[in-house]
């Protein structure tokens, strides 16, 4: 006798789809506010006379937290062992709390610019202003990458089986829009208001997001009871410790993990001195700065759908992955060679840049439930989420520093408002070394992949 298959909500096209455009506009906000100062430099430098090493300090606060004190391998636990909903809604508090402490920094409402304080740590002197919007920046991180697991889990959840790879490209793409948004016009924004209200705005959209998380527990909370065995709650989302042993012994697990960050690690921090980079190499004006490096979010809305659609129907994950791997490469060598300063070869590049940020992660976020049993999915998206904030607080911090070091008094000449300009070349070789590092761990993965078969190669969609 035939057994009947029963159908739950996610077998509704209208319902698994109308559940990603839910997570993905709150992580669209979450997108906005970490980006929401990147086209911002050269004007802070002016308005607020911050220098490069002020600015490295705010951007890499991001991961501080995440790193330092583990939270990511926290709220991956939080997420597994007390189930999505309430990590949506505890996520985006989170992101709110950290967002309203950055405005009031910048606000002026806490810290001072006249205030100097000394970070030991790292041997940084700073202004408590700076100290706090950077706190501030380092509370949203850990809520924008709680919320970023919590989603990945939930596509996963409502696209097990279907179109998954597509999915997790859809809510890249929309999430990436969030990027593209300041990037393209906060400066003009800045300018014609100031950058304590260019935060603020981005903030409410933080509290939109709030709302709509509340709305799509409706939906997981009907899902749920539907389905049976196959998501049973105390099956899910019980999670023990000794399930972390499953996720820290699998080579290919740490080979997405690495790649995860050599290349994230080249891409997110160029939006944070991809603007600068514009008018200090490419002789682009400050308050149109960011429009070259929007682009590679715009870019990515588009293509990364695409490119998962391609790996559900036809696989080739690994090799995917190699490939916009090589074009990352070539993109940042182009960056570095110092004779490139036309502006039409930057536009040109920066479309390359958006093809490569398309292949890589349509293919690797889709692969990590192949590799890592549906149990554990949540806490393997952290570790490697926290492993990636290694590169999202290290490396901005680390081209701020190499940037003052190797052109010095540039930031107070220009705070002076005199006419100069940095000189990049250096410091970029920073990506240039993470972009050849990415290539070599994609070549290792596929190699594991075939090895171990884990199926990165094969197609999504169960026929």
């Amino acid at each position: 006798m035939t057994k009947l298959v029963k159908q739950t909500l996610r077998d509704s096209k209208k319902a698994r789809w109308t559940a990603l455009v839910i997570l993905s506009f709150t992580m669209f906000a979450g997108y906005m506010f970490t980006e929401v100062i990147s086209p911002l430099k050269p004007i802070m430098e002016r308005s607020l006379g911050m220098n490069s090493t002020d600015y490295g300090f705010i951007t890499s606060a991001y991961g501080i937290f995440n790193v330092f004190l583990l939270m990511l391998i926290f709220v991956g636990i939080f997420l597994d062992r007390f189930g999505i909903r309430f990590s949506t809604i505890a996520s985006a508090l989170i992101m709110i709390i950290g967002g309203s402490i950055k405005y009031a920094a910048f606000k002026g409402i806490i810290g001072s610019p006249d205030i100097p304080m000394h970070i030991p740590i790292v041997n940084l002197e700073l202004t408590t202003q700076v100290f706090w919007a950077g706190f501030g920046f380092a509370v949203f991180g850990v809520g924008v990458e709680y919320a970023g697991i919590t989603v990945s889990k939930s596509v996963a959840k409502w696209f097990k089986g279907k179109e998954m790879a597509l999915a997790m490209g859809m809510q890249v793409a929309i999430a990436r829009v969030g990027s593209f948004a300041p990037l393209a016009f906060g400066a003009k924004i800045a300018n014609t208001y100031d950058v304590p209200t260019t935060i603020l705005i981005v903030v409410v959209f933080l509290i939109l997001g709030l709302l709509g998380f509340f709305y799509y527990n409706t939906l997981d909370k009907k899902l749920e009871t539907q389905i049976e065995e196959e998501a049973n709650s105390s099956g899910e989302d019980q999670f023990k410790l000794s399930d972390l042993l499953v996720i820290f012994g699998n080579l290919g697990f740490w080979l997405i993990a690495l790649l995860c960050v050599f290349f994230y690690s080249t891409v997110f921090p160029f939006y944070k001195y991809g603007p600068d980079l514009m008018v200090n190499k490419f002789g682009v004006s400050e308050e149109w700065a960011g429009l070259l490096p929007s682009l590679v979010p715009f870019g990515t809305m588009l293509l990364t759908p695409i490119f998962g659609s391609i790996y559900d129907k036809k696989g080739k994950g690994a090799s995917i992955m190699i490939l916009g791997s090589v074009l990352l490469m070539i993109v940042h060598v182009i960056f570095y060679l110092p004779f490139i300063t036309n502006v039409v070869a930057a536009f040109f590049n920066v479309i390359l840049l958006g093809i490569a940020f398309s292949l890589v992660p349509s293919a690797m976020w889709p692969s990590v439930p192949k590799i890592i049993p549906e149990r554990q999915l949540g806490s393997a998206y952290a570790v490697i989420f926290w492993v990636q904030n290694f590169g999202l607080w290290g490396i901005p911090l680390a081209v701020g520093i190499v940037l003052d070091n190797t052109n010095p008094g540039v930031a107070e000449a220009k705070a002076a408002g005199e006419a100069v300009t940095y000189d990049y070349q250096t410091t970029w070789t920073i990506f240039v070394g993470l972009t050849i590092l990415a290539f070599l761990t994609a070549l290792w993965l596929k190699a594991e992949d075939k090895r171990k078969a884990y199926g990165l190669e094969l197609p999504n969609i169960k026929k």
